[in-house]
């Protein structure tokens, strides 16, 4: 079987490596498609592929058309809205994503950006500090849980809203449970997005669920740009100069937002969640892993559509 890499921005060195032996030493041959700057480069490596793994590429329709022999496909990563699942159902592929491998460099970034905001990113003057602030993570998965046990460290009081985890668990975890989402909102200095982009999520937080944050309130977004309805949020801005807003996606009017509200808002240059060594090779290798898997005894732990 061929298993191809195809990533406009590669993975690192010891990940590459690491596929290799994976994807070599169960029999199978490896190729690379990196750095491509002409989609049609990709359509021609994909050809004759049994097995993909992307990180950030977009898997379109024409991508699985021009595909003749692949039978899967995996996503680098948690999110998967960059795969046209509906195309790789069609044709009998099935796709995953890598849930967990990306986790604890996200968490660590979120909780960074939580120190950043509150001193006010690192402009002279009086900040404040997270111990004793109330948090509150808005869908506890993988990386909710994680922020929360890291935020537990900085003395921070942790709340969370997820209607598919029980209060149960999450009481148990040492979490307080949100009945709502506007009971959440309503109680956290801080709130830590972790929701997928889906029919349901998209443009969900807005003027309604911001406007109801306590005094000094801020919005911390690794997860993505699409959740966020961006022309409320300045709505929102433009009435409570008190709230902040950070993310690692910029908004698509992210240049408005910082003319008008300047260190009250942040987005990173690029997508920076999962961008450390740590996650980078986990990612590749959970890849290989998984592929292997599939082509040896059918496993589809991950499948995602």
């Amino acid at each position: 079987m061929k298993v191809l890499v195809a990533t406009d921005k590669p993975f690192a060195k010891a990940a590459v490596d690491g596929i290799r032996n994976i994807v070599e030493g169960a029999g199978h041959e490896l190729a690379l498609l990196e750095k491509y700057t002409d989609v049609n480069d990709f359509y021609a490596a994909v050809k004759d592929a049994d097995a993909l793994i992307v990180r950030s590429d977009k898997v379109t329709k024409e991508v699985i058309d021009a595909a003749q022999n692949l039978k899967i496909v995996v996503r680098a990563g948690a999110g998967y809205d960059n795969l046209d699942l509906a195309a790789c159902t069609a044709k009998n592929i099935v796709a995953m994503n890598t849930p967990g491998q990306n986790s604890n460099a996200v968490a660590e970034l979120a909780l960074g950006m939580m120190v950043f905001m509150a001193r006010n990113q690192f402009t002279p003057g009086t900040g404040g500090e997270l111990l004793g602030k109330k948090l509150g993570i808005h869908a506890y998965g993988n990386v909710g849980r994680l922020v929360a046990k890291i935020a537990k460290g900085f003395g921070m009081d942790v709340y969370a809203f997820d209607p598919f985890v029980s209060a149960e668990k999450m009481s148990a975890e040492g979490i307080k449970p949100c009945q709502s989402i506007e009971e959440m909102y309503s109680t956290c200095q801080y709130i830590s997005l972790h929701i997928p982009a889906n029919n349901q999520t998209k443009k969900s937080i807005g003027y309604d669920l911001l406007s109801k944050m306590p005094k000094g309130g801020c919005l911390v977004n690794t997860a993505r740009k699409e959740v966020i309805h961006e022309e409320e949020l300045v709505k929102v801005l433009e009435e409570r100069a008190d709230l902040k807003y950070i993310t690692d996606i910029a908004a698509d009017n992210q240049a408005e937002l910082n003319e008008k509200f300047g260190t009250s808002v942040f987005a990173s240059p690029k997508k920076m969640g999962a961008e450390t060594a740590e996650a980078n090779i986990n990612a590749g290798l959970a890849s290989a892993n998984q592929i292997i898997k599939f082509f040896q005894t059918g496993d589809t732990t991950f499948k995602v559509n």
